[in-house]
């Protein structure tokens, strides 16, 4: 619930895009957390996190995604700022939807402070006799289950305000902040020690 990459992409793509694009952009960063959450339980993040030439190309190409996307928010923005009153994309032509899932998954799979999250979080709640494997996917499966119930209440709540939301100065505004806070935390993940 705490506000990052993910927040700002969501709420980017649910106000570009409406719903559909909200919900497709949270099953894609959902997609990307399973790689990290796979990883976890496999010792593959403590393998990365403790190698400190793959932690770092991780951030970095994280870091850029991250700056790409907020670039891409912030020029987005300006051609929102730039629309007259009551003209909408209707005459636009209709983009791939797929993208949206894209880019939740990238946001996430290229994030190494998910890896950490995961590496540092998970091996607390297993086993230390047995089998870990059972219990590391079903811990998974309920993070999962938490990730996807808030953010689809949160990209409701930006749908039901949308009216309001996505008029072009507003959205315009929106899209400025949420650019802004992506290269924000581009810069904070390429500043994280390795």
């Amino acid at each position: 619930m705490i506000p990052g990459p993910d927040q700002a992409l969501i709420t980017r793509n649910s106000l570009a895009g409406g719903r559909r694009a909200g919900l497709l952009t949270m099953v894609g960063g959902m997609l990307g957390l399973s790689v990290h959450v796979s990883a976890a339980a496999l010792g593959i993040s403590a393998v990365l996190l403790a190698s400190a030439t793959a932690f770092t190309v991780l951030k970095a190409v994280g870091a850029a995604y991250l700056v790409w996307m907020g670039v891409a928010t912030l020029r987005g923005a300006g051609r929102t700022l730039r629309e007259r009153p009551g003209e909408d994309e209707a005459g636009a032509p209709a983009r791939p939807q797929g993208r949206h899932l894209r880019y939740g998954f990238l946001s996430n799979a290229l994030n190494p402070k998910v890896a950490l999250f995961f590496v540092t979080f998970l091996p607390q709640f297993l086993p230390t006799r047995g089998s870990v494997l059972p219990r590391a996917l079903l811990l998974s499966l309920l993070f999962a289950v938490l990730y996807v119930l808030w953010f689809s209440l949160y990209v409701c709540t930006v749908d039901r305000l949308g009216r309001w939301l996505r008029r072009p100065r507003v959205r315009g505004r929106i899209e400025q902040v949420t650019g802004l806070l992506l290269i924000g935390f581009a810069a904070r993940l390429a500043l994280q020690p390795s």
